[in-house]
């Protein structure tokens, strides 16, 4: 209460305390006013990659032989390209063998081997120049994808790598009278992740 009779007792005192209270509410609601500044990086855009697989015998066999004999052999190639823009890792596997005599099955005494040739990388890679990777020279058709007849992976291709290979089917020396007329076939099948 005694502040108050100062003021009222002084009427000067009162209208500067007055004035400054005003200035001081003024200031508060004028400095509303801030620096601001602002930026913009427009129209980001993504994409995701691919990872295909080219196969030049789409839909048909790799090799087909008839009239094999114990110990002849067929072969046939297939070129496999990774024709996305990823780089995968690329395998190789085969279905379970189909044979006309359970009993006897042909896929058993079928000896397989599959070689790498090369690449398209520098001109059109040729089978059995010496340049050859063995993917698979572990058994027989039947045998392949089982404990200890894995196909390695083939390893990787980046964007565009094409890749030739050979697969060799050999009927065993030890297919006896059992085993004639006998068919089998196998479907291989190849992934890329």
């Amino acid at each position: 209460m005694s502040r108050f009779r100062v003021l009222a007792a002084n009427p000067r005192l009162a209208l500067g305390a007055l004035l400054t209270l005003l200035l001081a509410a003024a200031a508060v609601v004028g400095s509303g006013a801030d620096f601001t500044a602002s930026s913009a990086n427009p129209a980001n855009t993504f994409a995701a990659g691919t990872l295909t697989i080219s196969n030049s015998k789409e839909g048909a066999a790799v090799l087909s032989a008839s009239g094999l004999k114990p110990g002849n052999s067929a072969n046939g190639t297939v070129d496999i390209e990774n024709t996305g823009d990823l780089s995968g890792v690329f395998t190789l596997s085969r279905t379970a063998p189909v044979d006309s005599d359970g009993a006897n099955p042909l896929s058993a005494k079928l000896n397989l081997t599959v070689v790498d040739c090369g690449t398209f990388a520098s001109g059109t890679p040729v089978c059995g120049d010496g340049n050859d990777v063995t993917v698979y020279n572990g058994g027989t058709i039947a045998q392949m994808g089982t404990v200890g007849h894995t196909v390695n992976s083939l390893g990787t291709y980046a964007g565009s790598d094409k890749h030739r290979y050979q697969f060799t089917v050999q009927l065993d020396n030890t297919a006896g009278n059992a085993y004639q007329g006998d068919t089998s076939s196998v479907e291989f099948d190849w992934a890329a992740a």
